[in-house]
């Protein structure tokens, strides 16, 4: 069984700004609920389903599928009342990746950084551009700003 265990935290700086390029990410969600969420996501010329299940705010059930991206934009147009697009830069730091996401629309200016780790208690470096740990307030999942936008709180 896949699980992903994840800690978010809000960007405090722009020191991580032109370490790496972004890829954009298109996505969309069909479940937005917090015990399972249903994703369709876009970044280039490739396109996933994944489908998660709530374990605890660090850890969740996940299973991705590769789908064709002309599926993934008619599912995205067609079948998700909940979208956003977002750049993603992957950076890694002292054996770790950390995935910073900035937020488009009526999501930015929001800057937040994703780690995945092999256990809930894994021991990592913080870069110096990583601010409050917020994987414990759902108001941050995509799921949730894909409904609840940033700048509306």
């Amino acid at each position: 069984m896949a699980v992903e265990i994840e800690r978010r935290f809000l960007v405090k700086n722009e020191a991580w700004r032109g370490l790496v390029t972004p890829k954009l990410l298109y996505q969309g969600y069909l479940s937005v609920e917090k015990e399972r969420t249903m994703r369709v996501r876009i970044v280039g010329d490739e396109a996933w389903v994944t489908i998660k299940g709530y374990i605890s705010d660090v850890s969740r059930h996940e299973f991705e599928y590769a789908i064709p991206v002309q599926d993934a934009l008619t599912i995205l147009e067609q079948m998700c009342p909940f979208k956003m697009k977002k750049h993603r830069y992957c950076i890694e730091h002292q054996g770790h990746v950390f995935e910073v996401d900035e937020y488009f629309g009526d999501n930015a200016p929001l800057v937040v950084a994703e780690i995945e780790l092999a256990t809930e208690d894994t021991a990592f470096a913080r870069p110096e551009w990583l601010g409050e740990e917020i994987t414990h307030d759902g108001r941050f999942t995509n799921a949730y700003l894909s409904q609840h936008p940033y700048t509306t709180w």
